[in-house]
């Protein structure tokens, strides 16, 4: 077991090749061109590991969609510009359910945005960027190490769900570089079981709505209604395997804050005065996990880098209204911070005796795990 310095790009790309990975796709685009860079040179010592620089992001996610119907655990890594071209892409993956891994390393936007800047704001894409119903998965790691661990847990959410997965990170998290020893992270890798193309048979892999014979089914909305919630109820399943989140700081406090990926590391100076809950798993929602800690909370914030995304969505799980602290432009900051919670009122008081006694749980106790059986088909 050895500890070395990890930058949060790097351990993405050392937890997709612990968890199988064969075959890289991409393009450059900051913040996430380190992946891409080290994929390469990964590539250039492991001939068994294939590596494409394509022409543009669409080319990209579809190779990996390709690459992963010939058998290849595949993936590709982004930022918002780039995550906006491969929607299309994504939808098939989803509707012909490829298992493939794509990395969006977020920055501010829209559009060109600024490259350089780390934003929270393509949350609402990682659900619903793409055409029509279906069921996303999206994992937010907030420490070096975790990025390793949840991109493995990713691939293989991918495997059991059979639909593209997402990471997202941003542009702190990505350059940020811990002291780490990934060999301490264990994770059960789940094998691919999916046959690849050309192993015998006849298959066919159309975006359009078919029957099983292959026949259109373009007019039939039973049978579309009957696929879709097939493919739902067992997305379903397969998330409650991967409930990833934190709840911690001081619980003992009335107000609850949650906080993500990178937001949650510039708050943890908060840790005193509020409680926390951290969603690791963004899609599909922890609606069951939120909605039974937040009762005991008379008041609930949340602060992220977009604004009122996710903010907009625990209001929807809990129906109840929350309040908003948006880390817009970049501006991750605890000042920033400390100047949002003082515009509603909520910045404590750090010289309150009570707050100081307040009794504060270790921000880096590891994330609350899923009590569901392990995944099948490990090894």
């Amino acid at each position: 077991m050895t500890k070395r310095l990890v930058q949060g790009n790097e351990a993405v790309l050392l937890g997709a090749i612990r968890a199988g990975a064969g075959y890289y796709a991409g393009y450059p685009i900051s913040p996430s061109s380190e992946i891409l860079a080290q994929a390469s040179q990964y590539a250039a010592g492991h001939p068994e590991f294939r590596f494409l620089q394509a022409e543009d992001e669409i080319a990209s996610a579809n190779a990996i969609m390709g690459a992963s119907l010939a058998g290849a655990k595949s993936f590709t890594a982004t930022s918002g510009p780039g995550f906006s071209l491969m929607q299309e892409a994504i939808g098939y993956g989803h509707k012909i359910g490829i298992p493939a891994v794509v990395v969006n390393v977020m920055r501010v936007g829209p559009a060109t945005g600024m490259p350089t800047m780390p934003g929270q704001g393509d949350l609402a894409q990682s659900r619903y960027g793409s055409t029509g119903d279906y069921t996303s998965f999206a994992f937010y790691p907030s420490t070096v190490a975790e990025c390793y661990e949840y991109t493995i847990h990713a691939f293989n959410a991918a495997e059991e769900s059979r639909s593209p997965v997402i990471i997202l990170s941003d542009a702190f998290l990505g350059h940020l570089n811990e002291v780490v020893d990934l060999d301490e992270i264990k994770v059960p890798v789940v094998k691919r079981t999916i046959p690849p193309l050309a192993s015998g048979g006849t298959r066919l892999f159309s975006g359009v709505a078919t029957y099983a014979d292959g026949e259109p089914a373009t007019a039939d909305s039973d049978e579309y209604i009957r696929q879709y919630e097939e493919m739902r109820e067992m997305r379903r399943k397969v998330a409650e395997r991967y409930a990833f989140h934190e709840f911690g700081w001081n619980k003992a406090s009335d107000t609850l804050v949650i906080a993500f990926g990178i937001t949650r590391r510039v708050a943890q100076p908060l840790a005193p005065y509020f409680a926390l809950f951290r969603p690791i798993r963004i899609w599909p929602t922890l609606d069951e996990e939120l909605g039974a800690i937040a009762p005991r909370y008379k008041k609930i914030i949340v602060i992220e880098g977009s604004d009122g995304q996710y903010a907009n969505v625990v209001e929807r799980m809990l129906l109840r209204r929350v309040e908003r602290v948006p880390l817009l432009g970049g501006r991750m900051s605890l000042e920033a911070i400390r100047e949002g919670l003082d515009r509603i009122g909520m910045l404590p008081k750090e010289s309150s005796t009570a707050a100081a006694e307040a009794p504060a749980e270790d921000g880096a106790k590891a994330p609350a795990k899923p009590k569901a059986k392990a995944p099948a088909k490990v090894g």
